[in-house]
């Protein structure tokens, strides 16, 4: 149970550092043709009226679109906004139901990464349109709600969400320009200990609310106790829950409680903060509030 736990929090993770991201969208005579990112080359002959969405992420931006009345499908982890969970489940984030999905008779599916190609590609077989969505940092959350503008016929409201991101994460900005970066940490996981680390949109999310991010390496990986005395971090940030929410925190729990974690400044200080991880572990606009979260914690002086 515990491994099945920790393979669907870092699937989430994973989900937003792997596959390059590609120009989206160019129209012809046939319809709408777009490359996702996981460089399919999909048609959309007419605007979709029934959606299934296979992410969490996914469903926030179609949502946030105005198309929830088209959204007849999501996974069981799609919990925002409240009404998605009154909408037909089709199963786990990486145990999509496929014959459920079938069923639904979408003319759209928004796939990701952490549904595995396999999924995908058995759901173009049986001639479903799929878009499959992969953003790899804030720019990239950024292009693929203009391709779901572009493809569901909601531009207009695809560019007033990206301004609206902009407005937020430019105000951060201004804010902690000038600021001294302080040192952090992003743990997801603690048994293994679980680490975000460079080329994340985490690791963006901290660069930008005026931190820096103690762990060098690409991605995500597992570090060890020592590992993380030595990096010494000013501030600890954990994800909420057990990683993907819930109601108890449990790296937080394990992180203040160590024994051999006192002497870590972030811990000996009382700077071991709780992030809601619905919004820090998906790539969707609500990273914008992501980033403003962070900052307010690592500079709070600078949002008196």
């Amino acid at each position: 149970m515990k491994k099945l736990l920790i393979l669907t929090i870092l699937l989430v993770f994973f989900s937003a550092c792997i596959s390059p991201n590609t120009t989206h969208g160019v129209k012809n005579t046939a319809g709408i043709v777009v490359k996702d990112d996981f460089n399919y080359t999909v048609v959309i002959k007419k605007y979709p009226s029934r959606i299934v969405s296979l992410a969490p992420s996914n469903t926030e931006i179609l949502f946030a679109l105005g198309l929830g009345d088209k959204i007849v499908g999501v996974t069981d982890y799609c919990n925002y906004p409240p009404e998605a969970l009154n909408k037909t489940k089709v199963g786990g984030y990486s145990t999509i139901n496929i014959e459920r999905v079938i069923a639904l008779k979408p003319d759209l599916v928004v796939a990701a990464y952490g549904n595995g190609k396999e999924t995908i590609e058995v759901l173009k077989r049986a001639n479903i349109t799929v878009v499959a969505l992969n953003p790899k940092n804030i720019e990239g959350i950024k292009r693929d709600i203009l391709l779901l503008g572009k493809i569901t016929n909601t531009e207009e409201n695809a560019t007033k969400l990206i301004k609206w991101m902009d407005n937020i994460i430019n105000n951060v900005k201004k804010k902690v320009k000038g600021k001294r970066k302080v040192s952090v940490a992003h743990i997801l996981w603690h048994d293994p200990i679980w680490v975000s680390g460079k080329n994340t949109f985490i690791d963006e999310v901290i660069s930008i609310a005026g931190g820096y991010n103690v762990f060098n390496f690409q991605g995500w990986k597992v570090i060890s106790v020592e590992d993380l005395i030595e990096k010494n971090p000013e501030v600890i940030l954990v994800s909420s829950g057990s990683g993907m929410g819930g109601k108890k925190d449990i790296v937080y729990e394990w992180i203040v409680n160590d024994e051999r974690l006192k002497c870590v400044r972030a811990v000996k200080n009382g700077k071991v903060y709780v992030v809601d991880a619905d919004i820090i572990s998906r790539p969707s606009y609500r990273i914008a509030i992501a980033v403003e979260t962070v900052a307010k914690l690592l500079h709070p002086e600078a949002f008196k």
